[in-house]
């Protein structure tokens, strides 16, 4: 993640053809706040080509308003219906496209990394994802889509793993590699 003057603005993207949820947070001094959460809805469009578009402009809508660095995007879960995957992968692909267009970062996280990262369980519901969120950022009513608060929830996990201490390690399971790369971090007793 790069702080400029401690700050940085996320754009997170719960990919989807018929609904796509879209967030921006605002990081500052280590206070995150939601700039904005909604979905874009593609219902209305046949279309499958159509609706690709949709999301792309909608996306480059979004970097022109907010002015984000980061797209943090939830990789799509393998499920049993190809012709859905097929259609979310593109989704998902277009989103990124839009993304690296205008030069963002783009990182990706499965649905459980995100889960665990927000609520401490990789299986959470999308009730218990919402119910965390309302707390750490102090947020109102429950939106009227789950998409929404779940690409907010894309956005504040890559805020949190941006913030780790252990983002640098390269095999996080290796604790000689974190000893030996963060000498200046160990007390002597």
């Amino acid at each position: 993640m790069s702080l400029t003057k401690n700050k940085s603005i996320i754009l997170g993207i719960d990919p989807g053809t018929v609904v796509m949820g879209c967030a921006v947070i605002e990081c500052v001094d280590k206070k995150t706040s939601m700039l904005y959460m909604d979905v874009v809805k593609q219902r209305t469009y046949s279309d499958g080509y159509k609706r690709l578009q949709i999301i792309f402009q909608n996306i480059i809508s979004l970097i022109e308003t907010y002015k984000p660095t980061e797209m943090a995007i939830e990789a799509p879960f393998f499920g049993k219906n190809v012709q859905s995957m097929l259609k979310l992968g593109r989704a998902q692909g277009v989103a990124i496209a839009a993304a690296m267009q205008q030069k963002l970062i783009v990182t990706e996280y499965s649905p459980k990394k995100i889960k665990q990262a927000i609520t401490g369980n990789g299986n959470a519901t999308k009730e218990q994802v919402w119910s965390m969120l309302q707390r750490q950022l102090q947020l109102p009513d429950q939106p009227k889509y789950f998409d929404a608060s779940d690409a907010l929830a894309v956005a504040l996990c890559h805020y949190y793993e941006a913030q780790s201490p252990l983002k640098n390690i390269k095999n996080k399971k290796d604790w000689k590699s974190f000893i030996t790369q963060n000498a200046d971090r160990i007390r002597q007793k």
